[in-house]
């Protein structure tokens, strides 16, 4: 079993996505400990073929013996090895919050439903980190993208036409990411990824190759939520069930950020997308402008899952500034910033489900100072996951901030690291502002003499112990990864780097 171990996390979540429905139709609960199993095995074949992936380098896995091109295969090295063990251990966190969220936040029809999306969503994602074919990277980016149309829906009154919004955007996405594809095999007349790069490198850039790195750039920036390709998301994240907005936020853009380093610097190479089409230099761009709008739509929003969601757009173009770089530094940024947001969002995300099903809100001017009496743990952890996302060390969100810094410094980027210091200085000022309500007493309702919280729902203090759990792990992850960023940079990130940086 371990000798198929790179192709083990995609299987385990299809045929569990598929199993579920069958199982579970008249034992409800049983749905949620057939997905808990699943995730922990992915979780541990991940981290194991993450080992295999540092010790032995990139290994081909072709299914049914075939050869690649004509066979497809998946590519174990350390890139797709370090993105499945960071995607996998927060969706196994997530779904143990999920077992009392989902009980109160989703009627009892649906909770068959929202396992089964949530393990083929996880399918598709490990898919596309896994596969070394662009048509199968397609199929497996829209198993990923049908998932969370359905998951977006079970939300309140307003997700409907959140996901609605989503499925439009997301298949216009997933249409210019196929035209791309469409455009490589003209070009090539393979689709697999190895064979292409080889093919790429003894001919000469013509049209159809720019036209195809364009379109798969469009395509793959939506699913990214890069700006201005991001109207999907503020929606999808504000109104979808709080256990899905905790997996879509580290996860869902993850992959497209993902699929686009995979395609352009290792498929395509560096020399492409500097010197041939400016796609590096257009993403860092992008990316730049979408931190700073995000960072300030975030600071007018007045719901806290809503300023989350934009917060998103800004860490998301965290990611492509880091990449758009095109330096070491740069890199390892992006990369270090794909789990140190993952762990940052999800923990984020879950505290403040927490706060909605305590609460029965996440409206920030209706806060107080009692919240941190009420909630002292989910506080204290939405205070550690704000002070990583604003860069104070030794959470993680410095350190990757720290090599982003880096790599505008080693490319001389300045306006760059300017945007950089500014948008962490924009994080600290709409962070606060919901830290200083959990803290310290509102004049407005010192005066009025009450709280703002429902009474009814006040009761005993802190959420149950299924739901703090994953928030506590998360929070102390913040910590525990920032004092092993040293070790995670040169151990696994400084192999994952492609060549011509």
């Amino acid at each position: 079993m371990l000798s198929n171990s790179p192709a083990l996390p995609p299987l385990i979540y299809l045929l569990t996505g598929i199993f579920i429905p069958l199982a579970a139709w008249k034992w409800k609960k049983l749905s949620f400990w057939l997905a808990l199993g699943a995730t922990s095995a992915a979780t541990f074949f991940s981290f194991f073929n993450l080992s295999q992936a540092l010790s032995q380098g990139s290994v081909s896995y072709r299914f049914g013996g075939w050869i690649p091109p004509i066979g497809i295969e998946y590519v174990l090295d350390p890139l797709s090895g370090f993105v499945t063990s960071v995607i996998n251990f927060i969706a196994f966190v997530v779904i143990i919050y999920a077992y009392r969220s989902v009980a109160q936040e989703i009627r009892e029809f649906r909770w068959t439903p929202f396992y089964a999306l949530v393990m083929l969503f996880l399918s598709g994602a490990n898919g596309i980190i896994m596969t070394g074919d662009f048509f199968n990277l397609y199929v497996f980016l829209e198993i990923g993208s049908l998932s969370l149309y359905g998951l977006i829906a079970l939300g309140d009154k307003k997700s409907p036409v959140a996901a609605f919004r989503y499925l439009i955007m997301g298949t216009v996405g997933g249409g210019f990411y196929l035209l791309g594809v469409g455009f490589t095999y003209l070009v090539t007349g393979s689709l697999n990824m190895g064979d292409v790069h080889h093919i790429l490198f003894n001919l000469s850039p013509s049209p159809p190759l720019i036209v195809a790195m364009t379109l798969m750039l469009i395509g793959l920036g939506i699913k990214m939520a890069v700006f201005p390709l991001h109207g999907w998301l503020p929606d999808a994240y504000t109104h979808a069930p709080s256990a899905v907005s905790a997996i879509m936020a580290p996860i869902g853009t993850k992959i497209g950020a993902y699929a686009i380093a995979r395609i352009f610097f290792f498929i395509f190479g560096v020399k492409l997308i500097t010197q041939v089409i400016p796609a590096a230099q257009v993403l860092s761009w992008l990316s730049a402008i979408g931190i700073v709008y995000g960072s300030i739509m975030a600071m007018a929003q007045n719901e806290i899952k809503r300023m989350l969601a934009y917060s998103s757009i800004a860490q998301v173009g965290y990611i492509g500034l880091g990449l758009g770089l095109v330096s070491p530094y740069g890199f390892i940024g992006a990369l270090l910033h794909i789990l140190n947001h993952g762990l940052m969002k999800a923990c984020l995300f879950l505290v403040t489900g927490n706060f909605r099903l305590k609460l029965g809100h996440s409206r920030i001017d209706r806060l107080d100072d009692s919240l941190h009496q009420l909630m002292p743990w989910s506080s204290a952890a939405f205070t550690v996951a704000a002070l990583a996302m604003i860069g104070v060390p030794p959470t993680v969100g410095f350190f990757s901030k720290w090599y982003l810094a880096l790599g505008t410094i080693e490319t001389k980027n300045w306006l760059f690291l300017a945007v950089i210091l500014i948008s962490s200085l924009l994080n600290a000022v709409y962070f606060f502002r919901v830290i200083e309500r959990m803290y310290f007493p509102s004049q407005k309702l010192t005066k009025a003499g009450k709280n703002s919280f429902n009474e009814p729902k006040m009761g005993k203090r802190e959420v149950s112990f299924s739901l703090l759990l994953p928030t506590l792990i998360l929070a102390l992850a913040l910590v525990v990864v920032g004092f092993l960023n040293t070790w995670i940079v040169k151990t696994i990130l400084m192999k994952a780097l492609p060549a011509g940086l």
